[in-house]
C-alpha cells in the first residue's frame, strides 16, 4: 500500500482568546469550509485528531459543481490536472451492454461532468491551499476535542494535544468530523435512518503495464449480475497514477475479515482485470452503509456539515459532493454573520436549504440501493424486467438505476429566493445553480462566466446590443453586464457573449437581469431593471427582509 504523508506537529493552541470559527475535522469538507471562510477574511482554526490524510480511495468521484466551487477557492485546476476526467457511463447485464449515457452532452462548460481523484490526494491539495492562507487558517494536527460546552453566544472546546490539555473558545463551531462524528455523539443528537445489510468490497489495484491500460477506458463501468463475479453487481472506475477502483457486491452474509484478505481479493480482481495483467493490491475494505441525517443541522452555535450531518450510500457520488455543497452554502452566510453584516437567523437558512439537499440525496441513494439489492419478490421481478427490456426499450433505461449521479440541488421556493415573476419561460429559475459559459472580457481575453460570478452578490445584466441604464440599483452591488458587442458601462464589468450561450442559459429575451448569490445560485430574476425590486430581492437574499424559513415552507 502506498504510504501517505504525515504532517509536521504544530504548536498547541494556547488557552486564551476567542476565535470567530473553529472547524472540527480536516477532511475535504472541513478544509473546504476553512478555505472558503479565510478567503472571506474570517480567521479559522482547524482541529484534527490525526496527522495524516485518508487511506485508500474512499471518495473518488468529484462532480462538475464541486470542481466549480473549488475553482472559486483557487484549487480546482489542480484537481482537474491530476484527476481522470470522464462523462460517459456504460451499464451491463452479464456480458451484454444495455446502454451508455453522457452526463455532459453539450459543450460550452469549463469543467467536465466528473473527475476521479482519490480522497487522499484531494486532502493533500486542500491542505496545501490552506497553507497558502496560513495568516487566516491555523491547522492543528493531533488536537482531539474532548469536551464541548455551549453558551448563548459561543462554544467552549476542551482539547487534548501532544503538549497536554488546553481549551479554546469559539463564536461558531463547524462539525465536519465524519460519519461517526464524536461531536454529534457528545451532544447526544439522534441520527435516524435506514441501515442496508448488503456488504461490498472495495479494491484499489495498480496496473503496472502501460500497454494494457488502454483496455480500460476512462468511463464508469457498472455490471448487474457480472459474469466474472458471483455477486449481484460490480463497478469499475479508473483513477490517477494507474490505479483502478473496483467495487464488488458480496451479499449480506459476507464475512468482512475473511473477504478483505488478499488471497480472497485478488482472484476477484484478476477476473475483472485479466489473469495475465500484472496488478498489485493498493488498498481494500469491506463496508456496509446506511442512509441517515440529523433532524436539524444547526444546534445553537454548532453547525454540522458533510457526513457528520448526513450519510448516504456510495452509489451516485452524493456523499462527498453533497458535503462540498454544504460548505459552499454555509460559509458565505457565516461570514456575513461573523462580520455583523447579516442577522444570526441567516444561518437557519443553511438548515433549510441543505436539509432539503440531504433529503434529495438520501431519496436517490435509497432508490439506487433498493434497485441494486431488491428485498421482496415484487422488487426483484421489477428489477429483472427492467434489465431484460433496457437494451431495446428507451423507457426501461429511464427506470434502470445503477446510481443517479450527483447533481446540484435546487433551492427553489425557499426563504432566500424571490418568487419568480418573469412572464416568459426559459433560463435558470430562482434557486438553481448557475451554469457556466465562455465569454470574452474587456481586454479581449477568453474567460468563463463563473469566474466572474460567485464569492459575493452580483447582478448579471443581459444587455444584448444596448447599453443598459444601471442608475437606481443598490449602491455597492457588483454588476456584470453580458453584451453582444464590446461596450463601456460605468460601474460594471462588461463581458461579450460571443457564442450566445449566456443568453440561452439565463433567458435572454425574457430576463433583463439575474441576482446571483455568493454561492452562485440564482436568488431572483427580473424582466426589467428596477432598482427597488433588485434592492428588495437583495435584502431577502441576505436574510434582512423578514422573509423567514417558516414563511417559505
Amino acid at each position: 500500500m502506498t504510504s501517505r504523508p504525515r504532517f509536521a506537529s504544530t504548536p498547541s493552541l494556547e488557552s486564551c482568546g476567542r476565535r470567530p470559527v473553529v472547524v472540527i475535522g480536516a477532511g475535504p469538507v472541513g478544509l473546504t469550509c476553512a478555505i472558503d471562510l479565510a478567503m472571506r477574511g474570517v480567521p479559522v482554526v482547524v482541529l484534527d485528531d490525526d496527522d495524516t490524510v485518508a487511506t485508500g480511495s474512499r471518495a473518488i468521484c468529484w462532480a462538475k459543481r464541486t470542481l466549480e466551487i473549488w475553482d472559486r477557492l483557487g484549487v480546482g485546476q489542480r484537481m482537474v490536472d491530476k484527476g481522470v476526467t470522464w462523462q460517459v457511463g456504460r451499464v451491463f447485464h452479464g456480458a451484454r451492454e444495455l446502454y451508455r449515457f453522457d452526463l455532459l452532452p453539450e459543450g460550452g462548460h469549463r469543467r467536465p461532468a466528473f473527475v476521479n481523484l482519490q480522497q487522499y490526494t484531494v486532502e493533500e491539495y486542500l491542505i496545501a491551499r490552506a497553507a497558502e492562507l496560513s495568516d487566516l487558517i491555523a491547522l492543528r494536527w493531533r488536537h482531539e476535542v474532548t469536551g464541548l460546552t455551549q453558551g448563548p453566544d459561543g462554544v467552549r472546546l476542551d482539547i487534548a494535544t501532544p503538549d497536554g490539555a488546553t481549551m479554546l473558545e469559539a463564536e461558531w463551531v463547524i462539525a465536519a468530523d465524519g460519519a461517526r462524528s464524536p461531536t454529534r455523539t457528545r451532544m447526544g443528537l439522534p441520527f435516524p435512518g435506514q441501515r442496508f445489510e448488503e456488504r461490498f468490497l472495495i479494491a484499489d489495484v495498480k496496473l503496472a503495464d502501460a500497454s494494457r491500460r488502454a483496455d480500460f477506458p476512462t468511463e464508469r463501468l457498472f455490471w448487474f449480475a457480472p459474469t466474472f463475479h458471483a455477486g449481484q453487481s460490480a463497478l469499475l472506475h479508473r483513477q490517477p497514477d494507474d490505479v483502478f477502483r473496483i467495487d464488488f457486491q458480496l451479499g449480506p452474509e459476507a464475512d468482512p475479515e475473511l473477504e478483505r484478505q488478499p488471497e480472497r481479493v485478488m482472484p476477484r480482481v484478476r477476473a475483472v482485470m485479466g489473469e495475465d495483467n500484472p496488478v498489485t493490491l493498493e488498498w481494500c475494505s469491506v463496508y456496509s452503509f446506511r442512509c441517515a441525517r440529523l433532524e436539524r443541522f444547526v444546534h445553537g452555535r454548532v453547525v454540522f456539515v458533510g457526513d457528520s450531518a448526513h450519510v448516504v450510500s456510495p452509489f451516485g457520488a452524493r456523499g462527498g459532493n453533497g458535503g462540498i455543497q454544504d460548505a459552499d452554502n454555509l460559509c458565505w452566510k457565516l461570514a456575513l454573520v461573523v462580520r455583523g453584516e447579516a442577522p444570526e437567523s441567516l444561518i437557519a437558512t443553511y438548515d433549510e436549504e441543505r436539509g432539503a439537499g440531504a433529503d434529495e440525496n438520501i431519496l436517490n441513494s435509497s432508490r439506487t440501493t433498493n434497485f441494486m439489492t431488491p428485498k421482496t419478490r415484487a422488487e426483484r421481478h421489477f428489477r429483472d424486467g427492467v434489465l431484460d427490456l433496457a437494451a431495446e426499450a428507451p423507457f426501461a433505461r429511464s427506470l434502470l438505476n445503477a446510481g443517479r449521479l450527483s447533481r446540484p440541488c435546487s433551492l427553489a421556493g425557499m426563504a432566500l429566493q424571490t418568487p419568480d415573476r418573469v412572464p416568459l419561460a426559459g433560463g435558470l429559475l430562482p434557486g438553481e445553480a448557475c451554469l457556466d459559459a465562455p465569454v470574452v472580457d474587456a481586454a479581449g481575453r477568453s474567460t468563463w462566466l463563473l469566474d466572474r460570478l460567485g464569492g459575493s452578490f452580483a447582478l448579471l445584466v443581459l444587455a444584448g446590443a444596448e447599453v443598459p441604464d444601471l442608475s437606481g440599483l443598490p449602491p455597492g452591488l457588483r454588476c456584470v453586464v453580458v453584451a453582444e458587442r464590446p461596450m463601456t458601462v460605468p460601474g460594471a464589468e462588461v463581458l461579450c457573449d460571443t457564442d450566445g450561450l449566456v443568453g440561452r442559459r439565463y433567458g435572454a429575451g425574457s430576463v433583463a437581469a439575474t441576482l446571483i448569490r455568493p454561492d452562485a445560485h440564482v436568488a431572483a430574476r427580473f424582466a426589467a431593471l428596477d432598482g427597488a425590486q433588485v434592492a428588495d430581492a437583495l435584502d431577502r437574499a441576505r436574510g434582512r427582509s423578514g422573509a423567514s424559513v417558516q414563511e417559505a415552507a
